[in-house]
């Protein structure tokens, strides 16, 4: 007869994990006898190692009590099930690696390939992390909000960057990010960027959920938050004569 060190010591486990097995009901828990021990015969010690070597395995603890007692076709078609169902958790964290392999600094988790390649071209253009980070916010934001309206978002920011004014003006506005909003060279960039709206028939008033991305891009930085409004305000001002004329 063995005690509870002996026994965990024949099947290689510890004698936590021969008491967890006891609360869990895999292993029965003898009586003590007359000297206060818990003794262990042979055959728990097999049973024990059974059971290891199953948990080691892989076998889920709520299913090796039936395999223990299950005859060997029975037996069989349950490591079949099992085998299967670890195979299947394998494809899973390969394909969690392969994506987590593939992560741009978590672009690629929430972003299509297109919109990846634009973050990298501004990169490229010198453009700050800062405003990246910016963009790829507002890109995420109009995924969630108007994803119908992706692809020609797409295809207006790769024309844009294809143009240098266009280019200009956007390097230009990153630079602008830390300046104080009454800065006066702000006043020079706000009517570059008026007469390009105009040149581009492009509105600036945001109508709809282009309001939230633009509120994203102005809550970075005052200076930001100052093109913007004065655009929006030329803008209205513009529709206002419009009409009354």
């Amino acid at each position: 007869m063995l005690t509870i060190s002996q026994l965990a010591a024949t099947a290689g486990v510890t004698v936590r994990t021969v008491r967890h097995y006891h609360h869990v009901g895999l292993l029965p828990e003898p009586e003590r006898d007359a000297s206060g021990y818990r003794r262990y015969s042979a055959q728990v010690a097999v049973d024990l190692i059974r059971i290891r070597t199953l948990a080691d395995a892989g076998v889920p603890l709520a299913r090796i009590d039936a395999l223990l007692h299950a005859q060997p076709t029975e037996f069989a078609a349950a490591i079949t099930d099992i085998d299967a169902e670890l195979r299947r958790k394998v494809d899973q964290l390969t394909e969690y690696r392969r994506r987590i392999a593939e992560l741009d600094s978590g672009e690629r988790l929430v972003l299509p390939p297109e919109v990846v390649a634009i973050l990298n071209r501004m990169r490229r253009l010198g453009v700050s992390e800062r405003r990246v980070r910016v963009e790829r916010d507002s890109w995420i934001l109009m995924q969630a909000l108007d994803p119908r309206a992706m692809p020609q978002r797409i295809r207006d920011k790769n024309a844009g960057f294809d143009d240098p004014e266009t280019t200009r003006l956007y390097l230009a506005c990153d630079q602008s990010v830390d300046w104080d909003p009454h800065d006066p060279r702000l006043d020079q960039l706000i009517d570059d960027l008026d007469a390009w709206e105009i040149k581009h028939e492009r509105d600036s008033s945001r109508p709809g959920n282009l309001k939230l991305i633009s509120s994203r891009i102005s809550e970075e930085t005052p200076a930001w938050q100052r093109i913007l409004d004065a655009l929006a305000d030329r803008a209205e001002r513009r529709r206002t004569a419009g009409h009354d004329s």
